[in-house]
């Protein structure tokens, strides 16, 4: 079974969510499909997506499993966000939260070390 994933954020400022996820995930957007969308691809078919949606802003909350999330997490720095929280479970696995201006959240997620 093929896979394609959409992971949608709404947000209420889309010029300034566009502005924030560019820096968190360090380019502009793979593709802008309308006046209202910005769609960046993370991996092969799987994508995460802005969408101007004053209504629904701040109540997304999605996280990211990445095999490089120290790298990651200093890269978004180097781009001059910080994040939210910083989180070990008792497995070891790591979680890095950011919150963008409308308070949606977006985790990135590691490996124990």
């Amino acid at each position: 079974m093929a896979v394609v994933l959409f992971a949608g954020i709404p947000v209420a400022d889309y010029a300034a969510a566009l502005a924030w996820y560019e820096r968190l995930l360090g380019s502009p957007p793979t593709f802008i499909p309308n006046d209202t969308e910005a769609v960046w691809e993370l991996a092969e078919h799987r994508y995460v997506y802005i969408e101007h949606r004053p209504g629904h802003a701040g109540h997304a909350m999605h996280t990211v499993f990445v095999d490089d999330l120290d790298t990651r997490v200093a890269g978004i720095a180097d781009r001059g966000l910080g994040p939210r929280s910083r989180e070990t479970y008792s497995n070891g696995v790591r979680k890095v939260t950011y919150q963008d201006p409308d308070g949606n959240e977006i985790g990135f997620g590691g490996a124990p070390l």
